[in-house]
């Protein structure tokens, strides 16, 4: 799943979506194309899960990180210290993704990666707590993300849904003395720290440290990976029921951008079902083949992000495009299709740089 998540990323990096849905205009596939963008602001297009869902994979994988520290006998003292650094690491590359602007260098804290930073150590700290503490936890940031838009009535930023003029907003401007155009704010951390949690808990699901015997809950013959996937339905529906009730009941709008508490609930459930999906296809039915191919991306995720994000859009892409549209605008191809093939060349090397990565058993890890 996370290697999917990556190959999505890493496509769009190579404005292959963009390419693809000004090709589709006027046509019944643009709809479609259109939902590899983020919305505007009110509603939801598919794009708008992939973070969420990168979140929560972050979730699941410490689960089964910690849970084999645990094994090896290592102390809380030290995977607190692990996890600190991480955090740390995280943080810096984070803002260094976004630090080189054509003006110079600049302070931002938009990017995921910065998000991760806070949700992952939050999400390590309440790690050993019982599975209703944490569930009380999620609710909890939940109530505080309505709580700090709705009633922090700062002037002109008293609007707790309107882009430019919401408390998100009014917070960048002190910790970075800017906002941003396109609406997205730093506060997202917190609310987003649901998707992680929510990753933690399903992490420790399919690991069976919070999942009943089969015997206290079905018949002896209920296969115990089918109690984890309807617990993974369950789930799943749960949070998308809430937060679509929220929305078309006018109390919250799903709004992607200040990651509001029904768009979080929302795409907590996409994520659990996607995830459900998975396992179910993956590890119950054992269907394993032909995954290598999201596996070699996914076991490098955070080097092949900072890849495409730093070198890949600001260097590499245009490198190659220099190569292949010299080969074949020359030859007369159509621009449109040129544009389309050198996204799909990008991405073939960058592929083939984590594939080179992953024989050689090299693996970037904070």
């Amino acid at each position: 799943m996370r290697g999917l998540i990556m190959v999505l990323l890493a496509l769009e990096s190579t404005n292959l979506y963009d390419h693809l849905t000004t090709a589709t205009e006027n046509t019944p596939l643009h709809g479609l194309l259109l939902q590899f963008s983020h919305h505007p602001w009110h509603g939801l297009h598919a794009w708008d899960l992939v973070q969420p869902a990168f979140m929560f994979m972050a979730g699941a994988a410490m689960a089964f990180s910690l849970h084999r520290q645990q094994q090896e006998g290592k102390t809380w003292a030290y995977s607190f210290r692990k996890a600190l650094k991480r955090s740390g690491w995280l943080f810096f590359w984070g803002v260094l993704d976004y630090a080189v602007r054509p003006g110079g260098l600049s302070f931002e804290l938009w990017d995921v990666l910065t998000q991760l930073s806070f949700t992952c150590l939050l999400a390590f700290l309440i790690f050993r707590w019982s599975v209703a503490a944490q569930i009380a936890t999620c609710v909890g940031l939940l109530l505080l993300t309505e709580v700090l838009y709705r009633f922090t009535h700062v002037p002109n930023f008293d609007q707790p849904f309107t882009d430019q003029h919401n408390f998100g907003n009014y917070v960048d401007l002190l910790l970075m003395n800017k906002i941003n155009a396109g609406g997205w704010v730093a506060i997202n951390c917190i609310p987003t720290a649901v998707h992680t949690i929510g990753g933690v808990l399903a992490g420790k699901l399919l690991l069976g440290s919070s999942a009943p015997t089969a015997t206290a809950t079905a018949p002896a013959n209920f296969p115990p990976a089918a109690i984890k996937v309807r617990y993974l339905l369950q789930w799943g529906i749960l949070t998308l029921v809430l937060g679509y009730a929220m929305d078309a009941a006018g109390l919250t709008p799903i709004i992607k951008r200040i990651a509001t508490s029904s768009f979080t609930l929302v795409s907590l459930g996409y994520s659990l079902l996607i995830l459900a999906l998975c396992y179910w296809w993956i590890d119950v039915r054992d269907h394993r083949r032909k995954l290598e191919f999201f596996t070699i991306v996914g076991m490098n995720s955070i080097f092949i992000y900072l890849f495409f994000e730093i070198v890949g859009d600001r260097w590499f892409t245009q490198y190659v495009g220099a190569i292949t549209n010299g080969l074949m605008l020359p030859a007369h191809f159509p621009v449109m299709l040129a544009n389309i093939i050198t996204s799909c060349c990008v991405f073939a090397l960058e592929w083939g740089l984590c594939y080179f990565l992953y024989k050689k058993k090299i693996f970037f890890r904070v």
